[in-house]
């Protein structure tokens, strides 16, 4: 989501690092192209000019022009303004994610306008709370209006493995309401998951309906489910349902698309209700805590580490992991321990997220493209590796010209994509050799080029 506001505010940074000692005219050129950066990628004014003040007033000074590192200064001061801007700052890292903390059942309403990815989002948090604290979990559509929404939840429902409020025809939302908390007190829920009727655009009955629920279930949490690709018009979404309603916190959804960012950098200001949750693609488990000051490293370039290891640690196979790490060391990896990687690799979701959580990479984003990383040239490799047999995959040097025919025509692959796994393979074989003989010195010495083949005699930029 913020890809193109990132590459710009580095490419103002390298430029501030280039020339070591740094006037005050040369803070105020970066910070012209800051405020540019900021208003292409959909900022809202008030939000920029309030950032760019910030930052002027701390960086415009003697201990930041006369420092051992300038450049380094700025980008600290810039990148604490973004975290402030974000919702982020002292005092408020206990507020991330969802406050359960009120007597169950919980309720939690879920609003939002139609299309923004509502229901979705609350078969997620479902998800999240049954398989991450262990809550029993009831959800309970309250749209009464979209055909086969009530339908909709009850999918989702069955996909998280948790309940859902039996449908009865007829019920009005307060009606439904009231089932779901009698039902939840009854049966000794922890938590219910209330999903509201939304709209195409924000009209007196939809808040109606939304306040008249909200004052009957008395929710601990309100959650406003907004569309990141809408821009500022989410930003307005959001300032509509906090003025008439009141919400607790917001969800972003599809974050993974081409959204500029703006939205995320307005949001706090402008409406005063801070971002809690990110969803990323349709995947009931792609749903994220919001950090501000973990997405502000990212929009500077300086990656994620944290998220990606908690990624990590929740998806990987801890014992799979570790024996597929001493087969390395052995030198002894095979094509079934490929698959096996691959299949890990696909748990924790798309692999240009992961990457772009790693500091630095996103300079290198083209030549990763060029190497054909994706999600279904993978899905692709796992389906010819699963077309051999158990003797090819442990021994692929038996694969000939009318052995890679028969797999590619039982993978509904071509012979030349079976070629080009094989050719990768062994370029992941002689990666492992140079892993061993380099050590864990010479790793961090070669860096990214030192693991991947072919990006070390490529400019990172």
């Amino acid at each position: 989501m913020f890809e193109a506001l990132g590459n710009r505010l580095t490419g103002v940074f390298d430029k501030l690092r280039r020339r070591g000692a740094l006037s005050e005219a040369d803070v105020q050129e970066a910070l012209r192209e800051v405020r540019v950066a900021l208003l292409e990628a959909d900022v809202a004014l008030p939000v920029v000019r309030d950032l760019i003040a910030k930052v002027r007033e701390r960086a415009v000074g003697v201990e930041v022009i006369r420092s051992v590192s300038p450049a380094q200064q700025v980008v600290k001061i810039v990148n604490d303004a973004l975290v402030e801007a974000l919702g982020g700052g002292e005092g408020d890292s206990g507020k991330r994610g969802l406050d359960l903390n009120a007597p169950a059942p919980v309720p939690i309403l879920m609003v939002g306008l139609q299309g923004s990815g509502k229901t979705t989002t609350s078969g997620k948090i479902a998800l999240r709370l049954r398989a991450r604290e262990r809550k029993k979990v009831l959800l309970a559509s309250l749209d009464v209006h979209r055909p086969a929404a009530q339908l909709q939840l009850q999918t989702l429902a069955q996909q998280a493995e948790v309940t859902s409020l039996p449908i009865v025809a007829g019920e009005t939302p307060i009606q439904i309401a009231a089932r779901a908390m009698d039902v939840a007190r009854r049966e000794l829920y922890d938590v219910v998951v209330l999903d509201t009727a939304g709209r195409l655009a924000i009209d007196e009955a939809l808040m109606a309906e939304v306040a008249e629920v909200k004052a009957f279930a008395r929710p601990h949490e309100t959650l406003l489910v907004v569309d990141a690709m809408t821009g500022q018009d989410a930003v307005n979404t959001a300032r509509a349902f906090q003025e008439k309603v009141g919400v607790t916190g917001v969800v972003m959804t599809r974050v993974d698309g081409d959204a500029r960012g703006g939205a995320a950098l307005s949001m706090r200001a402008v409406t005063g209700a801070p971002i809690k949750l990110l969803g990323a693609g349709e995947k009931l488990d792609a749903l994220e805590d919001f950090h501000p000051d973990r997405i502000a490293n990212r929009i500077l370039g300086m990656g994620d580490i944290v998220s990606l290891v908690e990624k990590a640690a929740e998806q990987l196979d801890q014992a799979e992991a570790e024996k597929l790490a001493k087969k390395m060391q052995k030198g002894s990896f095979d094509l079934e321990d490929y698959a096996q990687q691959l299949k890990q690799i696909n748990k924790m979701g798309s692999l240009s997220g992961m990457l772009g959580m790693l500091p630095g990479v996103g300079k290198m984003k083209k030549q990763i493209e060029e190497a054909n990383l994706d999600q279904t040239v993978l899905k692709r490799q796992a389906a010819i590796i699963g077309s051999m047999t158990p003797k090819e995959r442990r021994n692929p040097d038996l694969i000939k010209a009318s052995r890679k025919k028969r797999i590619a025509a039982g993978s509904g692959t071509s012979v030349q994509e079976v070629n080009k796994l094989l050719k990768q393979f062994d370029d992941m074989s002689a990666m492992m050799k140079r892993m061993n003989k380099l050590g864990q010195k010479g790793m961090m010495r070669g860096g990214l080029s030192a693991l991947i083949p072919g990006l070390g005699n490529r400019r990172p930029f």
